[in-house]
């Protein structure tokens, strides 16, 4: 079979995207699955199938749903059934007979976005590993467990959101703790990857093709062999502003909603479905605070509210709503120096979306 150019791909997928695109906003699943075999036959391969298709698809399912053009019913329908139609890929892709080896891949605890790692698993199986998939949510202990019974050559660990990225950090320094080397990847990690190095991952990739071409090299002996602890990585969370933000949060968020009606006045009006969806987004304003606090990066938090004033914008909720809320955590928090700076940094970054 000839080789396809990445651009000859990138011709030959187009169009199955948009096809595939229809399909699952249909909710035909059968036609979608059908479409790819038939490209299947025509030549693609089910490398491409996956990574220039399927990966692509998904990636505009999120934007639709953070634009506001699906709901998340659809979105949860077409993941659905692009994680099924990736299943029907696997077996009718047979990995080559001999393998190079045994990788474990798996989502950080609390991770419930599989679908990166599903498609990562399945490219480094075509390329001829024997992959433990072990999905969604896995408990680092359990994980832990795993690499004794298994002895895999690596872990690929995947994540979508940062707020996992104290996780994250457990579950790489346990790894290497025994003795097996961790490949990092997600958009939790940064786009250029900088958590992953912060973390002490003992590599990163962008991409899954990246993260197959990185493991084809080898990571050696994971540079966290000996046991240490977070503060060893990290010597700002010494402050412990993370742990007591962390702690602190039912309260944080109970006290922020409660003084919330009288600096944003529409919010006395809110139902009380409205009032439960404010207090989801105040605590993912906490949650996102929290973890710029651990890893100590401005650009973590600011981005967050940036992106959240677009998502509530989307909706036609006022994004103004979320400055008063930020000066409302900068009350109990008035003592910790770091988390004041966060706040003010993310009031800053909001002004010229809100007419701050």
């Amino acid at each position: 079979m000839t080789t396809r150019t990445p651009e000859e791909t990138a011709t030959a997928a187009e169009p199955l995207r948009a096809l595939l695109w229809d399909a699952l906003l249909a909710g035909d699943e059968y036609a979608a699955a059908d479409l790819l075999f038939a490209a299947l036959d025509d030549g693609l391969t089910a490398e491409e199938a996956l990574l220039d298709v399927i990966g692509p698809v998904q990636a505009e399912v999120g934007l639709g749903w953070a634009a506001n053009r699906l709901t998340v019913v659809q979105e949860h329908a077409a993941t659905a059934m692009n994680d099924r139609i990736i299943a029907a890929l696997a077996h009718r892709s047979p990995p080559p007979g001999e393998e190079r080896g045994r990788i474990a891949v798996a989502c950080v605890e609390g991770e419930w976005h599989a679908l990166p790692a599903r498609l990562l698993a399945e490219t480094l199986r075509l390329r001829g590993w024997r992959v433990d998939f072990l999905g969604a949510q896995a408990p680092t202990p359990h994980l832990i467990a795993h690499l004794h019974q298994t002895g895999p050559d690596l872990v690929a660990l995947s994540s979508s959101i940062p707020t996992r990225l104290p996780a994250a950090h457990a579950a790489i320094t346990a790894c290497q703790a025994a003795g097996v080397p961790v490949l990092a990847g997600g958009a939790a990690f940064g786009t250029d990857g900088r958590y992953a190095r912060l973390l002490g991952a003992d590599g990163w990739a962008p991409d899954a093709r990246a993260a197959a071409e990185v493991a084809a090299g080898g990571l050696g002996v994971p540079s966290g062999a000996v046991a240490h602890e977070p503060v060893d990585d990290l010597p700002h969370l010494v402050d412990q502003e993370y742990t007591l933000v962390s702690r602190g949060r039912t309260q944080l968020v109970r006290e922020t909603v409660d003084g919330l009606a009288d600096r944003f006045p529409a919010m006395r009006d809110y139902t009380e479905r409205q009032r439960e969806r404010t207090a989801e987004d105040i605590a993912h304003v906490v949650d996102f605070l929290a973890t710029a606090l651990y890893v100590d990066d401005d650009a973590l938090f600011t981005s967050f509210l940036t992106w959240t004033a677009g998502i509530l914008d989307a909706r036609g909720v006022p994004a103004r709503s979320l400055t008063p809320a930020l000066e409302l955590l900068g009350g109990p928090l008035r003592d910790f120096p770091r988390a004041t700076r966060l706040l003010g940094r993310g009031r800053a970054a909001l002004a010229p979306l809100t007419g701050g």
